[in-house]
């Protein structure tokens, strides 16, 4: 199941909505803190099976107010990418990056680690400003978060880093144009994706292969073969 939660039972409990500013304790409830198998070097706030979050439905979450929450599970490609960025630092180094879709933020703290001169986090859940500022604080790093769509827009990145982004068609279609518009005036552009059904099949060069353990709620598998491929 590609950006989607596990369905399971519904969480009989009484729910109170959420604000992204209301998000800080629901985020430490409902998550631990924990290594991503595939970086250990990092630590981010994940939903396991231990947690409530795990069990609930999309509808579910709605009702409290919470987009599907990709910013509580480590996927793939981002893992991938971030393993990457820690593995080859220099491709970072001393560069203005921009994590794009940026989750929980594990490849812009991977980015940051790795020695960039400024990290923006951009994603439009709001909510992913306070997971990514408590990650980030956990990893002793500073991030920027960017709540807007920047699709289209140009700030002068060196860099930009997108794990696991082509999973929808409408996304892939916005995408292309853009990066091959960043990429046309100088920027690196690097992807991590495990076999995402939209990924372009051409204009890309691999990097790196990996194989990303991942969990079966959330995967069609519990290893994803996860490539990082620069734009050619």
């Amino acid at each position: 199941m590609e950006r989607g939660l596990p369905h399971g039972r519904p969480d009989a409990g009484a729910v109170t909505a959420l604000t992204p500013n209301s998000a800080k304790n629901f985020i430490l409830d409902n998550t631990a803190l924990m290594a991503p198998p595939h970086v250990p070097e990092i630590l981010l706030h994940l939903a396991d099976e231990a947690h409530d979050l795990w069990q609930r439905t999309e509808d579910e979450l709605a009702e409290i107010g919470l987009p599907p929450p990709f910013w509580a599970f480590a996927w793939a490609g981002g893992q991938g990418l971030a393993r990457y960025i820690l593995d080859n630092p220099s491709d970072v180094h001393g560069k203005r990056v921009l994590d794009f879709a940026c989750g929980s933020g594990l490849v812009a703290i991977a980015a940051a680690k790795a020695g960039a001169a400024e990290v923006i986090a951009a994603d439009i859940d709001p909510f992913c400003a306070t997971a990514i500022r408590l990650n980030a604080e956990a990893n002793g790093v500073a991030i920027k978060f960017l709540g807007t769509d920047c699709i289209g827009t140009d700030a002068g990145w060196d860099v930009v880093l997108a794990g696991d982004v082509f999973y929808d068609r409408f996304l892939a279609d916005r995408l292309m144009p853009w990066f091959a518009t960043l990429k046309a005036r100088g920027a690196d552009i690097l992807v991590g994706d495990p076999g995402r059904s939209y990924l372009p099949k051409a204009g890309l060069e691999p990097l790196a292969v990996y194989e990303v353990a991942v969990t079966r709620a959330l995967e069609d598998a519990l290893v994803k073969r996860t490539t990082v491929w620069r734009f050619a």
